[in-house]
C-alpha cells in the first residue's frame, strides 16, 4: 500500500526554522526523484524543491538559499530544512514524486504557519 506521511509542521515566528519529514512506503522510493510541494489557502499547489535519486537538487526561486531538501534512501524518508521562514511560506506542505512522474496518493500534508 502506497503511503506518504508528512510531519514536522508548526507555528513559527518569522525568521524561524522548521524541519519537515516525509515517510514513504509502498513504492520504490530510491529510484524516483522526490519533491516537496506546498499549497497556501486559495492558491494552487506549487513545487518547492526536488531531489533526484543521485542527490541533485532544484529549488523554487522563492526558497533558494533558505530551504534544503535531502533524502534517506535506506529508510525511505524525505526531509525539508526550512530556515529564515517568511509569512509567505505559510501553507500545507506535501511530499510526492517529482512532477515529471505520475504522483502517488497524496498524504494529508503538514501545516506550516509563519506568524508573529
Amino acid at each position: 500500500q502506497v503511503q506518504l506521511v508528512e510531519s514536522g509542521g508548526n507555528l513559527v515566528q518569522p525568521g524561524g526554522s522548521l524541519r519537515l519529514s516525509c515517510a514513504a512506503s509502498g513504492f520504490l522510493f530510491g529510484v524516483y526523484a522526490m519533491a516537496w510541494y506546498r499549497q497556501a489557502p486559495g492558491k494552487e499547489r506549487e513545487l518547492v524543491a526536488s531531489i533526484k535519486s543521485s542527490g541533485e537538487t532544484t529549488y523554487a526561486d522563492s526558497v533558494k538559499g533558505r530551504f534544503t531538501i535531502s533524502r534517506d534512501n535506506v529508510n525511505e524518508e524525505l526531509y525539508l530544512q526550512m530556515n529564515n521562514l517568511k509569512s509567505e511560506d505559510t501553507a500545507v506542505y506535501y511530499c510526492n514524486k517529482d512532477r515529471v512522474y505520475m504522483p502517488v496518493s497524496w498524504g494529508q500534508g503538514t501545516q506550516v504557519t509563519v506568524s508573529s
